[in-house]
């Protein structure tokens, strides 16, 4: 027995596949640069440091 053609733009079922197809997401947002999070989370950190030190040299 042969395989049912498949049009060309057209995916093959895969053989014991339950999924069904998906659309990508969408590139960009804020999640796809994490770097950016990381640097405004680590800058955060420093000027609440710098706060507590200024304040503990003022004393």
């Amino acid at each position: 027995m042969t395989d049912p053609l498949v049009p060309p733009e057209e995916t093959p079922p895969a053989e014991g596949s339950i999924a069904e197809a998906h659309e990508e997401r969408a590139d960009g947002g804020p999640w796809e640069h994490p770097g950016i999070w990381v640097w405004l989370i680590a800058a955060g950190a420093v000027v609440i440091a710098l706060f507590f030190i200024f304040r503990l040299v003022s004393l």
